[in-house]
């Protein structure tokens, strides 16, 4: 049986299979990177919701485990050397649990570290962008009368979207025939951004043929319809 006592976040969310990987989440754009990967790998895992509407990653427990306050996070119980890890930042955790398993993260040097450049540009780029344009179409920013940041994250998010477009324009995934965590960590982003945001009009969404032919293939996996809903929402 292994011990977590370590780790304050367990005394607010208890461990009822210490011995698995804890996960920490909320099916976000972010969250669901994770969600994904685990359910791909195949890892035994123990999912917490985490209540970001009501502020549930500001208290002190989860806040002992990423000390930024955001989902997602993980322990994995059985880390290197045998020893728990804690650990934050969607991305990092899919590199983590992809070198982890020797899965989803190609072996050959060059093929590996473009795909962790492809992570880092979901990171950098579409995630910040897309997110700030959802705020800004759909949620409280739209009630401001300046619209300039609103048109200033469409004509980024525009770009972004055809970044992904010329990648994908004559391969199956970003990295070619293979998916990997690079598509893990975009899919949701790109959902969102038609879907729960319904901003496709505002990138014209509808010209592209390469990545909604990408996302089809991507949420036509089993282990992706499973990871988008995981955990549970409140």
């Amino acid at each position: 049986m292994s011990d977590l006592s370590a780790f304050p976040i367990t005394r607010r969310w208890p461990a009822a299979h210490p011995d698995r990987i804890q996960l920490y989440s909320l099916p976000t754009p972010n969250g669901v990177k994770v969600s994904i990967m685990l359910e791909e790998t195949g890892l035994a895992y123990e999912p917490h919701t985490i209540n970001i509407g009501q502020n549930e990653t500001w208290g002190p427990e989860f806040l002992s485990l990423n000390p930024n306050g955001k989902i997602p996070a993980i322990i994995d119980p059985n880390g290197p050397g045998g020893k728990p890890i804690g650990l934050f930042e969607s991305g990092a955790i899919l590199l983590y649990l992809a070198e982890k398993t020797g899965k989803f993260l190609p072996a050959d040097p060059v093929a590996r570290i473009e795909t962790i450049q492809w992570v880092f540009f979901q990171m950098a780029a579409v995630g910040p962008m897309f997110g700030q344009l959802g705020f800004f179409h759909k949620f409280a920013g739209r009630e401001w009368e300046d619209k300039r940041p609103l048109e200033r994250y469409r004509a980024e998010s525009h770009r972004l979207i055809r970044v992904l477009e010329t990648r994908l324009a004559d391969r199956a995934f970003i990295m070619g025939d293979d998916y990997t965590i690079a598509d893990m960590s975009l899919l949701g982003w790109v959902r969102n951004l038609v879907g729960f945001y319904g901003a496709g009009d505002l990138v014209a969404y509808g010209e592209l043929k390469a990545v909604p032919a990408w996302l089809e293939r991507c949420l036509a996996r089993p282990a992706v319809q499973r990871g988008l809903e995981i955990p549970k929402r409140p």
